[in-house]
């Protein structure tokens, strides 16, 4: 703690940024439990129809993000990111009006609305954060941005389940639109000097253009494997799998809210251990969290060969704290690579680039998982055993062998297998990397 504790206290900019990634990603995760858990009653269950909300979250930064990654290079970044929490505050109030089986189209329509608007917030907050801290502090801050996501998970998860379990979805969201409103005024009095830009001239907006950015991925190979580590890791999507063991296999509160906030919490919980863990080791040179990377990549295979072989809801808590530490490593170390080694007038464009492959193979393991669980539960019998459990009030079914629990466990193992994929890709093309190590150039405002 004694890299993060001094950066928090003496570093006011950042702190306010932190604060207010607290108290939007608390807001999130109340939207991401009570909407999952609205989907899944709204479609009897349907895989699909879960992977089709799962794709409206992710499409959105796709598509818009080599857009978005030019104008957060190009305009105030500082104002963009006030300006979305702005509007998604406007967004995540609608949801309430999508309040019968027969308004699902609108969950999905408002949640494009909101990731698209993401897709301009995540990469402006990352360029950002070079200008508020020193090079040196890098490391400490993308690590406590990413702990703060896990804990949020952990903690967010378990609190918005049981706030949508007792209070109802309309609460949950009230509470998500509030923390937007809240961090957008954080934000807002964050102290932040725009990096100078060059005069627009013909030839300065060409080298501020999209293509300008995939030219010099191009030239920096380096840098392009460094954009390929949080899509590699997110082979396979683990929120489908985990919604599906929560609302049909291990259900607890109403429609297995409570048990999706406790895998939710389990992530979280092992989304915080895997950076605490590595940064003991971590000198904070490119080379080493090249190294750690390799690392990350090889929990995040464990995770997945685990989960197939869970039978239990504890294991399947341990399996998804394996997966995350990989998840979390890679994506503190991917920010951190690109940070350290990118020119500020490309960081938007790379972690828009960064971002949107993240998401490129996140829409088809999601569209590939959740058709796949569709397909294997056609032949799927109702629950062989039921067990009132008056601790929530609610019924908790036990789906024996050959049932949603052997396929989920199935589906699992062929991620894993999978996953070594990138793990082998990596591994080829570390010593290749290191024997081009790109400059560190960082320009501080």
């Amino acid at each position: 703690m004694n890299a993060y504790l001094p950066l928090l206290r003496q570093n006011r900019d950042f702190r306010l940024l932190w604060f207010a990634q607290i108290v939007s990603l608390l807001g999130d995760w109340f939207n991401t439990i009570a909407l999952s858990a609205l989907v899944v009653a709204y479609a009897d269950g349907s895989g699909l129809a879960l992977s089709i909300f799962l794709l409206a979250r992710f499409l959105p930064p796709l598509l818009i993000g080599p857009i978005a990654g030019v104008l957060v290079d190009r305009f105030d970044r500082l104002k963009i990111l006030i300006y979305c929490n702005v509007l998604r505050t406007g967004v995540v109030l609608l949801f309430l009006f999508a309040d019968t089986p027969d308004k699902l189209w609108l969950i999905y329509l408002l949640t494009i609305i909101q990731f698209a608007l993401s897709a301009f917030f995540e990469p402006g907050q990352s360029a950002v954060l070079p200008a508020l801290v020193q090079t040196k502090d890098l490391v400490a801050a993308n690590t406590l941005s990413s702990v703060t996501w896990s804990a949020m998970l952990a903690l967010g998860a378990v609190i918005g389940g049981v706030v949508a379990a007792l209070f109802g979805t309309a609460i949950a969201l009230i509470i998500d639109a509030m923390t937007f409103a809240l961090a957008g005024w954080l934000i807002s009095q964050i102290h932040y000097v725009q990096p100078e830009k060059p005069p627009q001239t013909h030839h300065h907006r060409q080298q501020g253009s999209f293509m300008n950015g995939v030219r010099y991925l191009k030239q920096h190979p380096s840098t392009l494997m460094t954009i390929l580590i949080k899509g590699g890791n997110s082979i396979g999507n683990v929120d489908t799998l985990m919604t599906i063991f929560a609302t049909q296999v291990f259900i607890i509160g109403m429609g297995g809210q409570i048990s999706l906030g406790i895998m939710y919490s389990a992530f979280g919980v092992g989304a915080v251990l895997g950076p605490f863990l590595l940064n003991k080791v971590n000198d904070g040179s490119i080379k080493r969290m090249r190294q750690l990377v390799f690392i990350g990549f090889l929990w995040s295979l464990l995770g997945w060969l685990v989960l197939g072989a869970s039978a239990t809801l504890f294991m399947v808590c341990m399996a998804l704290i394996l997966r995350a530490m990989g998840g979390s490593v890679n994506w503190t170390y991917s920010q951190v690579l690109i940070q350290k080694s990118v020119p500020d007038a490309y960081l938007g464009r790379v972690f828009s680039l960064d971002l949107a492959f993240f998401q490129l193979i996140t829409v088809i393991s999601t569209l590939a998982h959740g058709a796949w669980v569709d397909s294997l539960n056609q032949s799927i019998t109702p629950p062989l055993l039921t067990l009132n459990n008056t601790l929530f009030s609610e019924h908790l079914s036990l789906l024996l062998y050959g049932s949603v629990a052997n396929n989920l466990s199935l589906i699992s193992f062929v991620t894993g297998i999978l996953s070594l994929l990138p793990l082998l890709i990596w591994g080829v093309a570390f010593p290749r990397m290191n024997g081009k190590e790109t400059t560190e150039i960082h320009t501080q405002s």
